[in-house]
């Protein structure tokens, strides 16, 4: 085992590599993922309310699997099963795949409740006034909604950040298994996987603060949106 100053060196070097593939690999892909997801869930949580029975049906169907199976198996099907039947992705897109739909099935419920939270006389109030229906959803339903939503979307945001630490098992080369690889090499799996989380909690903590800052600029806009 090496001696203090060998694990120092062992950290020092190794910090690098580890935050890079934070910058170059897990923020893009947490980002990617959640805005696509954002976008999913908003069609997934509007297909659950709707009055056509097929489209409620095909979200329900949709939110119950992704919901009810590990992400990590999901992201088994698509990246090694898909193949089998001459469907091939590369890891990256793979690990977006996967990601962006388990965004979306959660995510649906979150909006799915905001958006019924609303009062039925809001949609009465709109319709009396003669707007239409995408009207109503875009500049009284939406906003208000969204007041709700926001708050457990950050958090969403924020455990996206960690679940991306799946897809090394598709050999993306995001932190976790950037980590992975120094183990391998340098045989000392304590400290660089002490390391990993290290550098998982500054991503972390840097998203939260953005999340938070996020919250309060939305927040104020909303509200004069609806004011």
């Amino acid at each position: 085992m090496p001696d203090s100053g060998g694990i120092l060196g062992l950290v020092i070097n190794s910090f690098w590599p580890l935050f890079k593939a934070g910058l170059v690999v897990t923020v893009p892909l947490t980002l990617i993922s959640f805005a696509l997801g954002l976008a999913g869930a908003f069609l997934v949580a509007l297909m659950r309310i709707s009055k056509l029975k097929p489209l409620s049906v095909i979200a329900a169907v949709f939110v119950w699997i992704i919901r009810g199976t590990p992400l990590i198996v999901q992201l088994f099907v698509i990246f090694y099963g898909l193949p089998k039947v001459g469907i091939v992705f590369t890891p990256f897109v793979s690990a977006v795949i996967g990601l962006t739909m388990s965004q979306s099935a959660y995510n649906s419920e979150v909006i799915r409740s905001a958006l019924i939270s609303i009062s039925k006389g809001q949609w009465e109030a709109t319709k009396a006034l003669g707007l239409t229906k995408f009207q109503t959803m875009r500049y009284v339903i939406v906003p208000q909604a969204a007041l709700v939503a926001v708050p457990p979307l950050g958090n969403s945001f924020i455990s996206l950040l960690k679940d991306t630490s799946l897809v090394a098992t598709l050999t993306v080369a995001e932190i976790f298994q950037t980590g992975q690889q120094i183990t391998a090499i340098t045989y000392e799996p304590l400290v660089l996987y002490l390391e990993v989380a290290f550098v998982y909690l500054i991503f972390s903590t840097g998203l939260t603060y953005l999340q938070q800052f996020a919250e309060k600029k939305l927040g104020k806009h909303l509200v004069e949106q609806c004011n």
